[in-house]
């Protein structure tokens, strides 16, 4: 090799050599005088890890989550120490309360979570040593497009009567019946069974075989959060709604004899006179649950189909008194203070309904409809018979009843 030859050679060994030397020198490399010891990155490491604090802490859901639930998402756990605080809030900062746990190992929030909402979470823990640790995450809750809410009656805590079934009506069209259902428990203190129908798409009732034990008290439990209930739409409910069952009072209707006769534990104990609906408007028959109770209210014609030429309604009274509903197509037992008095007992002239005595502005405690609504729970059982009339049909309100046991039972998804 000619000494041009080697210095060329030399001098690219010496450039690839420096180049090895800036590329590594970031990373720990040698120092000038090819010693090695303290300034390796092997010991820069494990200085900055004798440092570093060992408490390990995991926010759920993981950052970026979408479609969070509202109910059980958030969470922030420590490993290896305690927390020392942690915030949580919305996009536009708005803080969410929350505990951090006694041993203070964890920390939930103390509200529930709105739908399509964005939380940002920021948490800190120290470990043994005094050592602090942060951890940030953010995620967004499902949207209402996304998830599906069930309504359901009676209200926790409510007495009523013995004819009450549990009727969830859901937002959202369900396709997954059996899941849902599955999510869905219905018992009573009385060990009677519970089975489920389900009506249509988006409502399902639950009740006994019989009417429910008076006295007994009613659970039901709804573990939704999270289940699917049609493509691309989960539940977000996760709750437990207790009701108590009054006594047993159902009342029977007899539009031949156009009275009603009071029962409860099968005793009567009271008979008012009637009037029900007209052989040209005749009143359904069959076993009808009372589902809501107005002091007074307006029943006009045009809103049931019953109208004149001009359009308008063939009756519109703005302050029926006492009235009580039985069918969700606008059947009611209530006062009426427009009919003489020899009416009741007597003739059936309504539209439809059933009528009892009553006067002006429901302020007379002495009127046999002012007694009956005093004396009805929502829940209480009406038996209209006699009437010429179809039996009222079973979802028409809140009157699965009219199906025999193992009809409704046929009605389960499971």
């Amino acid at each position: 090799m000619t000494d041009s030859k080697r210095r060329r050679g030399l001098a690219a060994a010496s450039a690839l050599l420096g180049g090895v030397l800036v590329l590594t020198a970031c990373s720990g490399g040698d120092d000038a005088s090819g010693g090695g010891g303290d300034s390796s990155q092997a010991k820069v490491d494990a200085a900055a890890a004798k440092k570093s604090s060992e408490a390990q802490i995991t926010i759920t859901p993981k950052d970026g989550s979408n479609n969070a639930s509202i109910n059980n998402s958030a969470a922030v756990t420590v490993r290896k120490g305690t927390l020392t605080g942690v915030t949580m809030t919305t996009q536009d900062g708005k803080a969410v309360a929350g505990q951090v746990s006694a041993d203070k190992k964890s920390w939930k929030p103390t509200v529930q979570l709105e739908r399509s909402t964005t939380y940002k979470v920021a948490a800190e823990a120290k470990d043994s040593e005094g050592r602090i640790a942060h951890e940030n995450a953010s995620f967004t809750t499902v949207s209402p497009a996304n998830s599906f809410i069930g309504t359901f009656t009676p209200d926790n805590g409510a007495t009523v009567g013995v004819g009450m079934p549990v009727s969830i009506n859901f937002d959202k069209a369900i396709t997954n019946k059996a899941a849902v259902q599955k999510g869905i428990t219905v018992s009573s203190s009385s060990g009677q069974e519970v089975a489920c129908h389900w009506f249509n798409a988006n409502r399902m009732d639950c009740r006994p075989e019989e009417y429910w034990k008076e006295g007994s008290t009613v659970t039901l439990k709804l573990a939704l959060d999270g289940v699917q209930g049609a493509s691309g739409v989960y539940g977000v409910q996760q709750k437990t709604v207790t009701f108590r069952i009054g006594r047993n009072q159902v009342s029977y209707v007899d539009a031949q004899t156009k009275q009603m006769k009071i029962t409860r534990n099968g005793k009567v104990v009271k008979t008012i006179p009637i009037s029900a609906g007209s052989p040209d408007n005749k009143t359904y028959e069959g076993q009808m649950v009372i589902s809501e109770k107005f002091k007074e209210t307006r029943m006009n014609g045009a809103t049931v189909g019953f109208t004149d030429d001009d359009g308008k309604g063939e009756y519109d009274i703005k302050d029926v008194p006492h009235a009580m509903r039985l069918t969700t197509s606008g059947t009611f037992i209530h006062g009426n203070y427009w009919g003489a008095p020899s009416v009741f007992g007597n003739v059936n002239t309504s539209h439809g309904c059933v009528g009892l005595q009553d006067k002006k502005g429901a302020g007379d405690p002495s009127t046999p409809a002012a007694w009956f609504y005093n004396n009805t729970l929502i829940g209480d059982v009406v038996v209209v018979q006699n009437t010429g009339d179809k039996t009222v049909s079973p979802d028409n309100g809140l009157n699965g009843w009219n199906m025999d046991w193992a009809q409704w039972k046929a009605g389960s998804a499971l």
